[in-house]
C-alpha cells in the first residue's frame, strides 16, 4: 500500500474545477468557429494549474484538435528567451509537419529565430522592425495552420517568462484575429509582487475584451476530502479530512504532501512549517537520491540526463537507482518529451535549492559549466549559451562569466531578443572591472559589425573593447524600448571617451576618438527623441562636428544620412541636400549598402523639394527597386511609403495609388505591419484625392485596425475626417479628430 502511495501521490480523480473547465472548453467551441481564443489562468503555487491544463489537453486532444505545449524555461534567476514558444512550435512541427512547412514558406529565416530547425536566420544590421517583423510572421504562422487545423497553444509559468516572451505574448493577444486557436497562458499568481515584470503585462491584457482571466481559488473541505480518497484510494477519516484541510488551507499540492505524510505516520508533516513539509520526503530518500535531487535544483527547470550524469559523477547503475527512488518517492519526475528529470513541482524544487549552502550552490554551478564546455551537445542547441553563462555567472567566476555572457548575448540579438541582450550585457558591464585584465584583454571582440559600425581602428585598449560593449548595450536597449536606460549608457560611453586622454595629434579636441564619439551621438540623437526630450539636432550637430574633416568611413556616411533624414522631414534645403549627396558618396566609397539606400531614398525626397522632380523621382524608384530586389524588409516599406507620399504631393495621385497597391503587397508578405499601416493611410489620402471616397473610408479603417503605433492610426483618422466633411457630417469629422 506504501509503494503505491509513493508511486501516486496526484490524485486519479480530478476534482473540482468544473466551472474552469467550462470556461476552457466554452473557448475551445468558440475557436472551432474560426475566432482565436486567448486566456489567461492564475492561481498560487500548487493550487493545481498545471492538473487543469492536462485535463483541458487530453479533452482537447480527444476532440481531434492539435495540443502544443511550452513552458518556461527558469535557469537560477534567468529565463531562456522564447522558450515556451520555441517549445510549442516545436510540438506543433512534429504534429502537423507539412502544414508548419508550408505556413512557413518564404519566411524560415526570420522565423528561424524561434524555431531553429526552419534553417539558418537572417543576418545583417538590426533595426526598429526586426522584432516587430518576427511577432508578426509569428502571429501569421498560427493563423495559417489553424485555418484547418484546431490548435492549442498552452505556454506555462509565466512568471519565470523573459522579457521578449511577455512581448511576443502580448503582441499575439492583441492582433490574432483568425483561425481555430486557443492560446493559454498560466502563472503564479502568488509570485506576482508590486514590481514583478508580469504585472504590467496582466494590466495591460485587462483592458483587451479578447482576453479572458481565470482565478484559480483553492479546494473547499470537500474538495481536499475527494482529494484524500482519490490519493489513498479510501474514504478519509472525518478528522484526517479537518487537519488537513486547516493545514493546507485548501492548496490542492499541500493536500497531497499533508496526506501522504499522514499515511506513513509522519507527524512532522502536521506541525511543521509547509517548507520543512516539502523537504520530508526528500529528506526520507537515500543519499545518493538526495544528492542527485540537489544537483537537479540548481541545474534549471529540466536537467536533460546526460548533463546530470557528467555533474553527478555516479556510476550509470548508481544513477539510475538514485533517480528511480526520486521518481518512485513522487520527487523526480522524468520531464515531458525529452530524456531529462525535473522535479514534480516547483514548490519542491525551490526548498530543496533553498535549502543549500552558498558554496554548495556555486560548486554545483561550476560543475554544471564545466560539464557543458567540455561537452555543448549535452543541452539543445539553442539553449547553450544562455545556459553556460548563466551556471558560470551563478558560480561566481568572473574570469569565465565575461565570456560566456558576451557569447549568450550574440546569440540573444540573434533571435530578437533585445531585452534578454541588454540584461546580458549589463551582467558584463557587472563583471567588467571583477575580470582579470589578462582575460579582458585577450577576449575575442564582440561581433558587433550588424550594430556598430567600424570605427576605422582596432580597438587597442581594454577602455575601447568596453566601448564596444557599451555600444552593443545602447542599441539593444533602444531596440527593445528601454530607452532610458540606452541614455544612461551613451553618457557613460561619452564620458569615458572623454576621460580617455589627451586627444592624440591630427585629433580633433574633446574625444580621443572622434568617430566613436559621433557614432554615440548619434545613438542620443535617437534615444532623446523617442523619449520626447527634443528633437535630436543638437546631438546630430554635435556629430557632424566631430567626424568633419576626418576621412570616409562607415560612421561619418551614417552621421550624414541621419543629418539629411532629420533635415528631411524638418526643414529640407541646399545644406541637407548637400549631405545627403555626401552620405551616398561616402557610404558607396566604403560599402555600407544599406546606408547608402537611406541616403539616395532621402536624396530622391530633397531633389522634389528644391524642384528636381524627374531626376529625384528617378532616385526613389531606383531605390525602391533595388531594396525590392535584395529583399531589405526596412528599405522596402520606408520606400513605399516616402515615394507615394512623394508622388502625392505632387499631384501624380494616381500613380501614387499603385505604389501603394504594390507596397501593400511587399509588406504584407514581409510582416512589416507599421509600414503597412502607414501605406493604407498614405492611400486613403490619395484615394480622397481621387474621389473614391468608400475606397478612401475602406482604406483608413484599415490603417487604423493594422497599426500599432499613433502615427498611422492619426493619419488615418484625419484622412475620416476630411471624408466626414467632404460628405457635411461635422460632428462625424470632429469625433474622427478627438479620436486621432
Amino acid at each position: 500500500m506504501l509503494g503505491a502511495v509513493e508511486t501516486r501521490s496526484v490524485s486519479p480523480v480530478f476534482v473540482g474545477r468544473a466551472e474552469e473547465l467550462g470556461t476552457l472548453h466554452d473557448a475551445l467551441a468558440r475557436c472551432g468557429e474560426g475566432e482565436p481564443q486567448a486566456l489567461l489562468l492564475g492561481g498560487e503555487a500548487g493550487v493545481g494549474k498545471t492538473r487543469l491544463v492536462e485535463e483541458f489537453a487530453a479533452a482537447a486532444r480527444a476532440r481531434g484538435a492539435v495540443v502544443a505545449l511550452g513552458g518556461c524555461v527558469e535557469i537560477g534567476a534567468d529565463g531562456l528567451p522564447f522558450a515556451p514558444f520555441s517549445t510549442a512550435l516545436r510540438a506543433l512541427r512534429r504534429e502537423l509537419p507539412a502544414e508548419l512547412a508550408g505556413a512557413a514558406r518564404g519566411q524560415e529565416e526570420e522565423l528561424a529565430r524561434l524555431l531553429p530547425e526552419l534553417g539558418e536566420s537572417a543576418a545583417g544590421r538590426h533595426d526598429e522592425d526586426g522584432m516587430a517583423r518576427l511577432f508578426e510572421l509569428t502571429a501569421r504562422l498560427l493563423e495559417r495552420v489553424a485555418a484547418e487545423h484546431t490548435v492549442v497553444l498552452a505556454l506555462e509559468d509565466l512568471h519565470w517568462a523573459d522579457a521578449s516572451t511577455r512581448h511576443l505574448l502580448a503582441y499575439l493577444f492583441r492582433t490574432l484575429r483568425t483561425g481555430r486557436l486557443v492560446v493559454l497562458g498560466t502563472y503564479r499568481s502568488d509570485d506576482i509582487h508590486r514590481r514583478h515584470p508580469l504585472r504590467p503585462l496582466l494590466a495591460e491584457l485587462d483592458r483587451l475584451r479578447t482576453v479572458r482571466r481565470l482565478d484559480l481559488g483553492r479546494f473547499t473541505r470537500e474538495e481536499v476530502g475527494r482529494q484524500i480518497a482519490g490519493i489513498l484510494a479510501q474514504e478519509p477519516e472525518p478528522d484526517q479530512v479537518d487537519a488537513i484541510f486547516e493545514r493546507s488551507d485548501g492548496n490542492a499540492f499541500f493536500v497531497e504532501e499533508l496526506a501522504v505524510a499522514a499515511h506513513e505516520g509522519c507527524r512532522a508533516g502536521l506541525t511543521d512549517s509547509l517548507r520543512d513539509l516539502l523537504l520530508v520526503r526528500v529528506e526520507g530518500m537515500p543519499e545518493p537520491a538526495q544528492q542527485v535531487a540537489r544537483i537537479v535544483a540548481e541545474g534549471g527547470s529540466t536537467v536533460e540526463y546526460r548533463l546530470l550524469a557528467a555533474v553527478a559523477r555516479l556510476a550509470e547503475d548508481d544513477l539510475i537507482e538514485a533517480l528511480r527512488a526520486a521518481v518512485n518517492a513522487a520527487i523526480l519526475t522524468p520531464a515531458p518529451g525529452g530524456d531529462g528529470y525535473r522535479f514534480r513541482h516547483s514548490l519542491v524544487r525551490e526548498a530543496v535549492s533553498d535549502d543549500l549552502l552558498p558554496g554548495e550552490r556555486s560548486r554545483l554551478n561550476r560543475r554544471y559549466a564545466e560539464a557543458l564546455e567540455a561537452d555543448p551537445a549535452l543541452v539543445p542547441a539553442d539553449q547553450r549559451a544562455t545556459r553556460l553563462a548563466s551556471y558560470w555567472y551563478h558560480a561566481h567566476d568572473a574570469a569565465k562569466a565575461l565570456p560566456a555572457v558576451l557569447d549568450a548575448s550574440v546569440e540573444a540579438r540573434r533571435r530578437h531578443a533585445y531585452a534578454e541582450q541588454l540584461r546580458l550585457l549589463e551582467r558584463a558591464m557587472e563583471l567588467w572591472d571583477a575580470a582579470p585584465e589578462d582575460v579582458r584583454r585577450t577576449l575575442r571582440p564582440v561581433d558587433h559589425t550588424e550594430v556598430y559600425p567600424p570605427c576605422g581602428c582596432e580597438p587597442a585598449t581594454t577602455a575601447l573593447r568596453l566601448l564596444d560593449l557599451l555600444a552593443e548595450a545602447a542599441v539593444a536597449g533602444r531596440l527593445c524600448g528601454e530607452r532610458e536606460r540606452a541614455l544612461k549608457i551613451t553618457k557613460r560611453a561619452l564620458r569615458l571617451l572623454e576621460e580617455d586622454g589627451t586627444a592624440p595629434p591630427g585629433r580633433r579636441p574633446g574625444s580621443a576618438d572622434p568617430q566613436r564619439a559621433a557614432w554615440f551621438w548619434i545613438q542620443r540623437s535617437r534615444l532623446v527623441q523617442g523619449l520626447g526630450r527634443g528633437d535630436g539636432w543638437k546631438e546630430i550637430a554635435i556629430a557632424q562636428e566631430l567626424v568633419r574633416g576626418l576621412p570616409p568611413s562607415e560612421v561619418h556616411a551614417e552621421v550624414l544620412a541621419t543629418a539629411a533624414h532629420w533635415s528631411m522631414l524638418r526643414e529640407p534645403g541646399p545644406q541637407a541636400l548637400t549631405a545627403a549627396e555626401r552620405a551616398v558618396e561616402y557610404a558607396r566609397m566604403v560599402g555600407a549598402d544599406d546606408i547608402a539606400s537611406h541616403a539616395r531614398l532621402t536624396l530622391g525626397c530633397l531633389m522634389v523639394d528644391a524642384g528636381q522632380l524627374d531626376a529625384g523621382l528617378a532616385h526613389m524608384y531606383d531605390v525602391r527597386e533595388e531594396v525590392v530586389t535584395r529583399g531589405l524588409a526596412p528599405m522596402v516599406g520606408r520606400s513605399h511609403v516616402n515615394l507615394p507620399s512623394v508622388l502625392e504631393g505632387v499631384g501624380r495621385s494616381e500613380e501614387a495609388v499603385g505604389v501603394l497597391q504594390e507596397g501593400l503587397r511587399l509588406t504584407g508578405r514581409m510582416g512589416l505591419r507599421d509600414a503597412e499601416a502607414w501605406i493604407w493611410s498614405n492611400l486613403a489620402e490619395s484615394l480622397l484625392s481621387l474621389g473614391r471616397w468608400d475606397e478612401a473610408a475602406e482604406a483608413a479603417a484599415a490603417a487604423q485596425r493594422r497599426g500599432q503605433t499613433a502615427g498611422p492610426h492619426g493619419s488615418a483618422a484625419n484622412s475620416l475626417a476630411h471624408l466626414a466633411l467632404a460628405r457635411g457630417r461635422v460632428a462625424e469629422a470632429a469625433r474622427h479628430l478627438a479620436e486621432g
